[in-house]
Parts: C-alpha cells; sequence; structure tokens
C-alpha cells in the first residue's frame, strides 16, 4: 500500500512534466531536405541495382534479351532499366552514344560502362553497382560466365577496355 501511495504522485508529476515539455515553444523542427529530386534519384538508382542483382546467375545467349531464355551484355542492361521505363536500344555500340557523357570517377549505380577496343568497336557494356575505393564495381552478362557482380577496375581483362560512362537514368527527368 505504501509504494502505491508513493508511485501514484510521482507518476503524475513525470506525466505532467512530459507533456509539458512535448508542447513547449522552443521545440525544434526539423525542415525536410530540400534536395528530394536529388535523394529520389538516388533511390530509383538503387532500386534499379537491386533488381539487376536478382539475374546474377543467368546464363548468357547471344542477342539474348530476357531472363528466360539469357541475355548478351546489352540485352541485360536494356532488359533492366526498360523494367523501370527507361528505354535503351538493345545494341552495345547503340547505348555508348545514349543518355549523357560521364567521368568513370563519377559514375553512379544505374550508369551504363563502355569497353571496346575504341568508339568504333565497341565491345560491350555492364550497369554500374557502386563505385568505391577499390574501383567500380558492375553487374554484367558475359560470354564465359552470363550474368555476374565483379570490379571491374580491377580486372585484367576488363580494366584495358574500359572507354567510357553514360549516364542513361538521369536524362529521363
Amino acid at each position: 500500500m505504501y509504494h502505491t501511495r508513493l508511485a501514484l504522485p510521482i507518476f503524475a508529476i513525470l506525466s505532467v512534466a512530459l507533456l509539458v515539455s512535448g508542447c513547449s515553444a522552443s521545440k525544434k523542427t526539423t525542415n525536410p531536405p530540400t534536395n528530394t529530386t536529388g535523394l529520389k534519384e538516388r533511390q530509383f538508382r538503387q532500386e534499379v541495382v537491386r533488381y539487376a542483382l536478382e539475374f546474377v546467375g543467368t546464363k548468357y545467349k547471344y542477342a539474348g534479351t530476357e531472363p528466360r531464355t539469357g541475355f548478351d551484355c546489352s540485352g541485360f542492361t536494356s532488359y533492366v532499366l526498360k523494367q523501370f521505363k527507361v528505354t535503351l536500344s538493345p545494341a552495345s555500340s547503340a547505348q555508348s552514344k545514349e543518355g549523357s557523357s560521364v567521368n568513370l570517377n563519377a559514375v553512379q549505380p544505374g550508369d551504363i560502362l563502355v569497353f571496346g577496343k575504341n568508339a568504333q568497336n565497341i565491345q560491350h557494356v555492364a550497369l554500374v553497382v557502386e563505385r568505391n575505393s577499390s574501383g567500380i564495381v558492375v553487374v554484367h552478362s558475359t560470354t564465359s560466365r552470363g550474368v555476374v557482380r565483379e570490379n571491374v577496375t580491377e580486372s585484367a581483362y576488363w580494366r584495358p577496355l574500359l572507354l567510357s560512362a553514360r549516364d542513361v537514368i538521369g536524362r529521363r527527368r
């Protein structure tokens, strides 16, 4: 009984204190981020990448444009982005000219990397997953392994062929 009599007044005092402090005029409010377009685009790019990574392990098929039968490199990038209403040609040479040019040091998730011997001999495209301190990680469909995730800037095979990058997502806005 003693504890109940003591607990009730303490509870009442704490409740009033919480209510008063919650209604205080000096309570600070946080403003929403002013760059919501940038935030929305980053989220959109991450959704594209998450979806693309679901296809890791899908087999390679020359001129393949769908997961059921397999993908070639440009069929893969075209298919993934089409699901997000970003239209790309299914040909790597055409993809190498779509969107806008991006410096390799500034690529973002969802950008396209272009590979080849030179601009007249485009051989491959890949979708950027991330750029980190180790280099550029992509998801792409390779002739030897199908759809894989790998760091192409650490690859003795891919790094010498890396020509350029294209932003095909930023143009859709």
